[in-house]
């Protein structure tokens, strides 16, 4: 009964992201007519893929105690750099490889200066971000159209399951990098390292863990996530421009936050993203049912799901700490006796 009972307390932060999501998804289903529908769930992943992807890469970097704030910058990078390959007739494939190189390297390059100069990554991404963002008005301060065959063919492609309900080679993609991304953080020395870190950085390299390196890998996998989900988001809109993703990096904390994960780092599942992404999806889904209200209606409830769950967070921190507590003075006790 004890260990259902700690398993609950571990998975609670989770099981509260699953329940709102059902609960805002069955609001909907009995307010609107056609809301309950699959292709209806189904479009929240469509809709929301790129944003799956990018949430779940920064979820590493969020368990390890840090952030990323360039994540929406590389995403507009990633498009610009795409768009200007592709109107100068590189070859698509070409064009993935590169951009996916360039935000191996941007996340890479980041992961090296806080961990060589042990600056705080809010600096460092900070910069980042404004580096990413101005190197889009390098290239160009105009929207630039995409045309390529490929990357159209793509952009439209279809999944058909059944007769009615389809979803996008994207919703395939970002399925496929969270399922990756949970292999890794709970089968690979390299996911222990990063709880290990958020838990306790100065155990971690007393343990004698590759601290050091993981570090660096963090940042690495974050500027893939997000060169692969700018990528994505390349798919959807068929087009590169300099403010797109604007404030994406914010949707992807804020995801991160409402899917268990904890900001001071060493707590958290890797799945639990994806859930604050599709519950915000829902949101904003229910709003475009509702016809009448503002898009902002999006950003004031994404806040106050914010301030729930940040409190809900610290709650299970201090209870955490309370349990730890007394665990000691009993064996202490026990020593005593």
């Amino acid at each position: 009964m004890r260990n259902m009972l700690r398993v609950s307390q571990l998975n609670i932060t989770l099981i509260s992201t699953i329940i709102l999501f059902l609960s805002l998804f069955s609001v909907g289903s009995f307010r609107y007519t056609g809301f309950f529908s699959l292709q209806v769930f189904l479009n929240l992943f469509i809709d929301n893929a790129f944003l799956i992807i990018i949430a779940t890469g920064l979820v590493f970097v969020i368990l390890s105690g840090g952030i990323d704030l360039s994540v929406g910058s590389v995403v507009a990078l990633t498009t610009m750099v795409s768009a200007s390959m592709l109107q100068k007739g590189a070859n698509p494939i070409i064009v993935m490889v590169v951009v996916l190189l360039l935000g191996i390297i941007f996340g890479f390059a980041q992961g090296y200066i806080i961990q060589r100069f042990q600056l705080h990554p809010w600096i460092v991404t900070l910069a980042g971000l404004f580096l990413a963002r101005g190197l889009c008005y390098f290239i160009s301060i105009e929207s630039i159209t995409i045309t390529d065959p490929l990357f159209t063919k793509l952009s439209h492609y279809k999944i058909m399951l059944g007769d009615q309900y389809f979803i996008s080679i994207s919703v395939l993609i970002s399925i496929v990098f969270v399922l990756a991304a949970m292999f890794v953080a709970k089968y690979t020395e390299f996911g222990r390292t990063v709880y290990a870190i958020g838990g306790n950085e100065q155990s971690a390299m007393l343990m004698g863990l590759p601290v050091v390196r993981t570090k660096i890998l963090i940042y690495a996998i974050s500027g893939f996530s997000s060169a692969l989900g700018g990528l994505v988001f390349t798919f959807y809109m068929l087009s590169g421009y300099g403010l797109h993703a604007l404030g994406l990096e914010m949707d992807a904390i804020a995801a991160c936050v409402i899917g268990g994960i904890l900001l001071t780092g060493g707590y958290g599942y890797v799945v639990g993203p994806m859930f604050g992404v599709l519950s915000m999806g829902v949101i904003q889904t229910i709003i475009m049912f509702e016809g009448t209200l503002s898009s902002w209606w999006t950003r004031i409830v994404i806040g106050v799901l914010l301030f729930i769950f940040i409190v809900l967070q610290r709650v299970i921190v201090i209870q955490s700490e309370r349990n730890k507590t007394i665990i000691k003075r009993k064996e202490r006790k026990a020593l005593a006796t």
